[in-house]
């Protein structure tokens, strides 16, 4: 437990940011999935569709620290080699 004013005010910012990073990461991972599930499908048009915005919150969770940069690429990469699989 906190016993100073600037130990409390720590607890409730990482509170706070524990429950953002946690909300971008569900986001992002669910749009993965999202498009793993139309590739698995076959849906060559819907997977095309869905790649750009994934591609941009995987980017953009990133960005913000969420995850790693090279996880980033590494998810980038493998999306974008499944859907051009399916294409092509």
């Amino acid at each position: 437990m906190a016993n100073t004013k600037s130990a409390e005010k720590r607890q409730r910012q990482s509170v706070e940011r524990r429950n953002h990073n946690r909300s971008q990461r569900s986001r992002m991972r669910s749009a993965i999935k999202e498009l793993r599930s139309a590739v698995e499908r076959g849906e060559g048009k819907a997977a095309r569709d869905l790649l750009a915005p994934t591609l941009r919150l995987v980017d953009m969770t990133a960005s913000q620290g969420v995850i790693h940069t090279n996880t980033a690429a590494r998810y980038k990469s493998r999306l974008s080699k499944a859907v051009a699989a399916l294409s092509g």
